[in-house]
């Protein structure tokens, strides 16, 4: 483990540093209840102004719409931010979940470089892995965009050690992006022992458990156009027993005197500095205190203490739906 500190930290050996918190931009364009233009390039550039270097996107957020918004706010400063974006989550379109086929990345490449209004994306990262291609030929495909310039590194969302594995060989992966907090760490920490060996960075996303762990969800908070709802981990059965396992990161936020969220975040940093979580927001005041979270130094016992009142399987509900789960970590 290590201590936390607002010092960049390296993605992979793609070259590319972070700012230790990036931002989530899902909710900037409609992913949990309405969402308000002028609202989120405030957010966003207040969050580029206190020092969050990192924005990450797809071209599934707001279809495109998140990828116009990120163009808007960071026309000026375009090249002193790290443009993380995404291709191949079909999310049920067509009866796919996934499409990497070399046209759709192609493709893909091209309409978020127009929407970003941007030359290059910095982290390309694939959204959902196709079992129907080789993740070799997806790498491959993706290696030209490198080649061509229009991609500094490469990235995959959800994926295994095995699969990782061959897809580094194919070509050097500077980060993967996994679901990772205290309460949802199993499988991160599993494949955290093969993206250190590699040298890849870890992008944690959810890592405030989709606002579970700052102790704001309670039953009947969320709107009826909150995708969350959608989640296990907030059905009336399974939401009160995830809040309980909250009060152990309640009750070292009252001694820090600071918030859960914040407690939440500062122990996921000091997991490792190859870790870079992207809590997304779309509330000012959330984004402040988000931010100010890497500033925050857990002792190792606030840490023991933490994840041991909180079990790696201790969570009630899955990640997602079970019929989602078999496309996920492949």
């Amino acid at each position: 483990m290590t201590q936390t500190s607002r010092m960049p930290r390296a993605i992979g050996a793609s070259g590319l540093n972070s700012f230790p918190l990036g931002l989530g931009c899902a909710s900037l364009s409609g992913s949990y209840g309405p969402s308000d233009d002028t609202n989120a390039l405030a957010v966003l550039q207040e969050a580029y102004a206190r020092g969050v270097t990192m924005f990450d996107t797809s071209d599934k957020y707001g279809n495109g719409h998140n990828e116009e918004l990120l163009a808007r706010a960071f026309g000026p400063v375009r090249k002193k931010v790290i443009i993380a974006s995404k291709f191949g989550n079909m999310a049920g379109k067509d009866g796919k979940i996934a499409d990497n086929s070399p046209e759709t990345i192609f493709a893909s490449c091209e309409a978020s470089l127009k929407r970003l209004k941007s030359d290059v994306i910095d982290l390309y990262y694939i959204h959902r892995i196709d079992p129907a291609v080789p993740i070799e030929e997806t790498i491959g495909t993706m290696a030209r965009l490198v080649e061509q310039g229009k991609v500094r590194a490469l990235g995959i969302c959800e994926v295994n050690p095995t699969t990782l594995r061959r897809a580094h060989a194919a070509h050097p992966i500077a980060a993967i992006q996994s679901e990772y907090s205290v309460l949802y760490r199993s499988e991160a920490e599993e494949v955290l022992q093969t993206t250190r060996e590699l040298g890849i960075a870890f992008v944690a996303y959810a890592p405030l458990g989709r606002g579970l762990l700052t102790g704001a969800v309670q039953a009947g908070s969320l709107g009826e156009k909150d995708e969350r709802l959608r989640h296990p981990r907030f059905s009336a059965e399974n939401l009160p027993k995830n809040l309980e396992l909250v009060e152990a990161i309640r009750a070292v936020a009252d001694q820090r005197r600071c918030t859960a969220g914040q407690v939440s975040l500062a122990w996921l940093l000091a997991q490792g500095e190859d870790i870079i979580p992207i809590p997304g927001t779309k509330t000012m005041s959330r984004l402040i205190e988000n931010i100010d979270a890497a500033a925050i130094i857990l002792s190792d016992d606030e840490i023991g203490f933490i994840a041991q009142s909180i079990p790696p399987d201790a969570a009630a509900g899955l990640r997602y739906r079970a019929e989602h789960m078999k496309n996920m970590y492949l």
